[in-house]
């Protein structure tokens, strides 16, 4: 056997590392079932499950067939990418973002972006969404939403990209491109019954468990780390260690002051917000985890942790009904983590000596990128609702889209409800 080159064990790291880090990532999936399905109802929290289940089956899917060609195939207009589809092509013209790392792992870290884009509207929609129609959504998020704003700032001819727009990990190609499609999808959608009053004020409607939101949340922020560092695509790369602390702080701080400013402003430590504060705080520093110091990192997560505890009551003020508070955590933190990019980022932000550009391509950045998603899924929604329908029936509301959508509960001691769909099918 030749012996090893230097160049050939680098590769085999990077291909190691960056699969770790995807599945790292796609682990991340039970993160959000866990989390959504405690801050909802029970009766609802098997559906949920089901819906992030099938953003990694048909999203997967979807984003092979369809979205990684859109998103990384070769561009002449730096709108959208037309070749690769089906993982199968030259991509050659990538060597510039992964250098010698093999196709088949860029793909998988890619797709487990995809369907945690996905996932994050999963949650805005819950407990009244039918279950067909948020299938097909989650097919064209993964296929064509998300692709194509990952093909502007994240392929090299993208037409963000090529104006400057830096956006290391995803807050707003996977955060605010996620946060305000659920803005828009919940708009369409509507509020849960009961939710609001006439007079606007608010219904709390509490969890059925937030022993699992809270692990859930652990379980995220584990994947975090995938999610951040691993957007190195090298382990190699000694700068990961510092992305990793960064992501951390950010993190820790978020989390510390979504409990603490509840503390003060309500006399108790709200925990729902505390959770959404660490998330706030992760989604805020993805966007620059690779050019912003844990000092300043920081700063990001605890403005983060203020932030998402505003628009959560914000969004509740206009009625858009978000049982998760998935439009706070990632949209309204998925701006602030890529303006946070154009005031921090060493040598290029504004408060470290690099003046106002990266600060004005930041923010015509994300303002392009936050309306595209709004407005896509505002077309899709309204399309859906105008021919399939997408919201279940009030009586299927109240009893549950566990029952109604599945046949099936979450919680049961009853052993005959038990029994597989196509047997009660059978006995009916």
């Amino acid at each position: 056997m030749e012996p090893v080159t230097v160049s050939q064990l680098a590769t085999g790291l990077n291909t190691v590392w960056v699969i770790l880090c995807a599945a790292l990532v796609f682990f991340m999936e039970g993160g959000f079932a866990f989390l959504e399905a405690g801050f909802i109802s029970a009766k609802n929290s098997l559906n949920i499950v089901m819906k992030v289940f099938m953003d990694c089956t048909i999203g997967m899917l979807s984003f092979w067939a369809i979205g990684f060609a859109i998103m990384f195939g070769l561009d002449a207009s730096g709108i959208i990418g037309t070749n690769g589809f089906f993982i199968q092509g030259d991509f050659i013209h990538l060597q510039r973002t992964i250098g010698n790392l093999p196709i088949y792992a860029f793909w998988m870290f890619q797709a487990a972006f995809a369907i945690a884009m996905a996932s994050i509207v999963s949650g805005a929609v819950a407990e009244r969404m039918k279950f067909g129609p948020y299938l097909i959504y989650t097919a064209i998020a993964a296929a064509v939403i998300y692709p194509l704003v990952g093909h502007w700032v994240w392929n090299p001819d993208g037409w963000l990209a090529t104006m400057g727009m830096k956006d290391f990990a995803g807050s707003a190609v996977v955060h605010a491109v996620g946060g305000w499609s659920s803005l828009a999808a919940v708009l369409v959608l509507g509020p849960r019954v009961g939710k609001y009053n006439l007079d606007g004020s608010v219904n709390f409607m509490p969890p059925h468990n937030l022993h699992l939101a809270f692990i859930g949340t652990f379980i995220l922020w584990f994947g975090w780390f995938g999610f951040n560092a691993g957007s190195t695509l090298s382990g190699l790369d000694t700068n990961l260690a510092r992305v990793a602390v960064s992501t951390n702080i950010s993190a820790a701080a978020g989390g510390a002051v979504a409990a603490l400013f509840t503390m003060y402003k309500y006399g108790k430590a709200d925990p729902s917000m505390t959770i959404n504060g660490t998330l706030a705080g992760l989604a805020a520093i993805t966007g620059g985890a690779a050019w912003i110091t844990p000092v300043f990192a920081a700063i990001v997560g605890s403005v983060a942790g203020i932030l998402v505890v505003y628009a959560v009551y914000g969004f509740d003020s206009i009625q858009a009904d978000d049982p998760v508070g998935a439009i706070a955590v990632h949209g309204v933190n998925g701006v602030w983590g890529i303006l946070a990019v154009g005031l921090f980022a060493e040598d290029s932000g504004l408060f470290m000596g690099g003046g106002w550009h990266l600060l004005g391509v930041q923010t015509f950045g994300i303002a392009c990128i936050s309306l595209f998603a709004f407005a896509s899924t505002y077309a899709i929604f309204t399309l859906l609702k105008q021919t399939v329908g997408i919201r279940v029936t009030e009586e299927d509301e109240m009893e549950g889209l566990d029952q109604t959508e599945h046949a099936l509960p979450a919680y049961s001691g009853d052993i005959g409800a038990l029994a597989p769909i196509s047997q009660r099918l059978v006995l009916d």
